[in-house]
């Protein structure tokens, strides 16, 4: 800076600025983890609800987020999903919401709709309402940032992705810290990351045009904290493995074995992130019978030891960054996926 003076920009820029600390979302996984959370609930027709851009605010974060999302829908195989850009708070509302409604009313159903924010699927819920259009059973609703009294307060409550900004807030607080003591050494990106997504009635749609299909994915997510076997999940849906089976693929994308196994990785991963609980007692109230078990398990999905993963995605801990002589100062412990940048 020409001042000299030890800067973090926090925002939402097109750009970073070069020469200083800048902190970012992670809008490619937050994008890809919306529509992965559709998908699994069975929706086959999609559609993104972000921002207009002003000069105010360039909203290119709710753009990355939506082509990611796109691609993902794209890549398991239906058609690209319609997209709608709402104008900024304070605009004449009761012209946007009639458009929306309009926009809303005109797409095939039911259908999973990704916003790029819970401020701007909060509005799309109220929207919905006003035109007669039930959630989750006519629009299914996922938003990010997990603010829960946003979330909370909607009717139904509104499933969303959980975004760590609070480590990331101790990362910018201990960057800043190390600069104005002289650190040498610190990073240039700190990365607000997703860690998963908190399900709550506004995506509660299980693939209402196969009942049978409907049953067994409620049976997964009921019983999947003790574990469940395929031929409980074939049972429970009233028809044979072999049957269930094919639906599965055909409906989903993937196996039953595969959808069991991502329901209680996500399980896993929601401890991890959330709570202080030893890997230990994890592994006990999920019905795994050791810590190596379930480390296997973990790692064979998301690539990371549940240690690796809390660190990276949990709570901050200590960690040293040191200043031109050599003095050592507490940080949060920057990752290497933490600091892997946006772009």
């Amino acid at each position: 800076m020409a001042y000299g003076l030890p800067t973090v920009v926090v925002g939402h820029q097109k750009t970073e600025i070069p020469g200083l600390v800048n902190v970012v979302t992670d809008s490619e996984t937050i994008g890809r983890m919306g529509a992965e959370h559709l998908l699994g609930c069975g929706f086959k027709h999609f559609a993104f609800c972000g921002h207009v851009k002003t000069p105010m605010e360039n909203t290119t974060w709710a753009e990355i987020r939506r082509e990611f999302f796109c691609e993902r829908i794209r890549e398991a195989g239906f058609a690209p999903p319609s997209h709608y850009a709402l104008s900024p708070l304070g605009k004449d509302w009761s012209r946007e919401w009639r458009s929306l409604a309009r926009w809303l009313e005109a797409l095939p159903k039911p259908l999973g709709l990704m916003a790029c924010n819970d401020d701007c699927a909060q509005r799309v819920m109220e929207v919905c309402k006003l035109a007669g259009l039930k959630v989750p059973d006519m629009v299914g609703i996922i938003g990010a940032d997990n603010d829960e009294v946003v979330c909370g307060l909607t009717d139904p409550p509104m499933s969303s992705i959980v975004i760590n900004f609070e480590r990331a807030g101790y990362e910018a607080g201990a960057a800043l810290d190390c600069l104005m003591r002289g650190a040498s050494v610190v990073p240039d990106r700190i990365t607000a990351v997703a860690s998963h997504v908190v399900a709550r009635r506004s995506t509660d749609f299980v693939a209402a045009e196969d009942p049978h299909l409907a049953k067994a994915l409620r049976f997964i997510r009921d019983r999947a904290r003790g574990g469940v076997s395929v031929d409980e999940v074939a049972g429970s849906a009233g028809l044979s493995r072999r049957a269930l089976e094919k639906r599965f693929r055909k409906q989903l994308g993937r196996s039953i074995l595969e959808e069991t196994r991502r329901v209680r990785t996500d399980q896993i991963a929601r401890l991890l992130v959330e709570t202080d609980l030893p890997v230990a007692k994890i592994a006990d109230l999920l019905g795994f019978p050791d810590v190596q078990h379930i480390a296997r398990y973990f790692q064979s999905d998301k690539h990371l030891s549940p240690v690796a993963y809390r660190k990276i995605y949990g709570r901050p801990a200590a960690s040293p960054w040191r200043s031109q002589n050599g003095e050592s100062f507490p940080r949060s412990g920057v990752a290497p996926a933490i600091a892997a940048g946006l772009k």
